[in-house]
């Protein structure tokens, strides 16, 4: 055979080519396992904040947006009450609920899978008529710590600002309800007028009031007074005495218990009803099955359990919508009933625009 000086070279290429090509198969294995199950390079950090507190939804031409001021730890055993039963049948004297009825709070608590202390809501609610601006409570602001007092921050995350508020409508003038307005003192919404009923105004804003009252009470005098001198001195601070229209589609009613000058306020727009409430209720799941059951800041417990049994039976049979100061964030539903039992329904969450509705 004639020497071909090519044919070792020819055969050494084969060689590696064979080589190299068992290399790549064992390899790629190799690398997939690598690539799917390798520990991950760009692990992202927990980010542990909640979404902006700002809820919408249509009522009639009206928009309405709940809007939280924050969350705090509500202490069901030492505020929960209630009148201790007497033989006559009349409500006896009010005491702490763990001591008329122990056990009662947790047992219902447990029910819905909380223990106390429960986060407590503190929401407000904004009504757009399409003509004004209308905020209804304000939340605790800076009254309540670090906590609370992010109403502006989701109001503005709403899409709005605190100088398009034309005005206030207060519940009443307990810290979590009027702290909003004024946090630390400096107005919060520069172009609006705040109402409150005449009755609250005057017995919060005593000094003979102030001395005679509950130590329990008494540190929320000189919160009241912080948070509404701005608009005192600026002449936009103005309590009312009946239940006429505040401005069109929205009125007060007077609900006396909780404080002398409770009041609800009903807003209407095209034969659609919402009723905001206040401070109808604390502790929804312990309230609702129990209405009997007060809160040691309520001025007249017996007053505000009548009104809580009033506004429960007739929601639930009129079926018109709530807004709770107190539930779950954001506060909207309606009241329901199962033999002689109320129950809380909460608005069903909707991500469509409410725009043109």
């Amino acid at each position: 055979m004639k020497f071909n000086p090519t044919r070792p070279r020819l055969a050494r290429s084969k060689l590696f080519v064979r080589l190299a090509s068992a290399a790549i198969k064992l390899a790629v294995p190799a690398v997939l396992v690598a690539y799917f199950f390798a520990p991950a390079e760009a692990e992202a950090p927990v980010v542990g904040t909640q979404a902006p507190g700002f809820y919408r939804m249509p009522l009639g031409k009206f928009e309405i947006t709940a809007l939280s001021d924050g969350t705090h730890p509500f202490p069901v055993h030492k505020v929960l009450t209630k009148a201790a039963p007497t033989a006559s049948g009349v409500a006896g004297k009010v005491a702490p609920l763990n001591e008329v009825s122990p056990g009662e709070a947790d047992a219902l608590l447990a029910q819905n899978e909380l223990t106390a202390p429960i986060e407590g809501s503190i929401n407000a609610f904004l009504v757009n008529t399409g003509t004004k601006l209308v905020l209804i409570d304000s939340g605790a602001g800076s009254l309540y710590g670090e906590c609370c007092g992010h109403l502006v921050e989701n109001l503005r995350a709403a899409g709005y600002k605190p100088e398009q508020v034309d005005e206030i409508f207060l519940t009443h003038l307990h810290a979590d309800h009027v702290g909003g307005i004024a946090p630390k003192g400096k107005m919060a919404f520069p172009n609006a007028t705040v109402r409150v009923s005449k009755a609250d105004a005057d017995y919060w804003l005593s000094e003979a009031d102030e001395a005679a009252a509950p130590a329990l009470l008494r540190p929320m005098f000189d919160g009241d007074k912080v948070s509404l001198k701005p608009y005192i001195d600026a002449g936009r601070f103005k309590p009312f005495e009946s239940d006429q229209e505040l401005t069109p589609g929205i009125r007060p009613i007077a609900a006396a218990g909780h404080t002398l000058g409770h009041s609800f306020y009903q807003v209407e727009s095209d034969g659609q009803k919402l009723l905001l409430w206040g401070d109808v209720v604390h502790v929804a799941p312990v309230q609702f099955p129990d209405p009997s059951v007060t809160v040691a800041y309520d001025s007249d417990a017996n007053e505000a359990v009548a009104e809580r049994d009033a506004i429960y039976s007739d929601a639930a049979r009129k079926g018109y919508w709530i807004g709770a100061a107190h539930i779950s964030f954001p506060g909207l539903g309606h009241v329901g009933v199962k033999g002689s039992e109320f129950y809380w329904i909460p608005a069903n969450y909707s991500a469509a625009s409410v725009a043109g509705k």
